[in-house]
């Protein structure tokens, strides 16, 4: 499931909907992306999101199948924000659930990873010196490489 919404979300509510009803689940991992309060050693006072709406869902679609045909996954939830976001807030939350540990875990991370490279979000970072486009990280694209080829074909 994915959703793209400007709303602080509830993690342990979003776990609890997710899996409710489940008996089959042996393994559920989260990960929660938070608004750092400093970045490259700047005080950030906020940070903004935008997307393009219709191909932002789509490519998310995309790499949530690409995780399930991956891994064994029962269930999987995506939720970001975008917008204005203070620091402290949380900006993602990716959960995977499994019947064992390691596909959570696993799943989790690439779709962590994915999100970080390869979805059309734009950040801008509000500083007291001004305000920041956020460029790629070269560590982001490195995780990333590392799921290349492994599994999907199309990747």
């Amino acid at each position: 499931m994915i959703r793209i919404q400007e709303d602080i979300f509830d993690t342990a509510r979003e776990v609890e909907a997710l899996i409710a009803g489940r008996s089959d689940i042996g393994a559920v991992v989260t990960f929660v992306g938070h608004v750092r309060g400093r970045d490259e050693g700047e005080e950030i006072t906020a940070m903004t999101l935008e997307h393009y709406p219709g191909m932002t869902e789509a490519q998310l679609q995309d790499i949530e199948r690409q995780a399930r045909a991956r891994w064994p996954l029962d269930a999987c939830l995506i939720v970001h924000r975008v917008g204005r976001m203070l620091p402290g807030e949380p900006i993602v939350l990716v959960a995977t659930a499994s019947a064992h540990r390691r596909a959570a875990f696993e799943a989790a991370e690439f779709l962590v990873d994915w999100l970080k490279t390869r979805a059309p979000f734009w950040k801008r970072e509000e500083t007291p010196s001004g305000d920041r486009w956020v460029e790629a990280r070269h560590e982001d694209e490195a995780a990333a490489r590392r799921w290349q080829g492994r599994g999907d074909a199309n990747n």
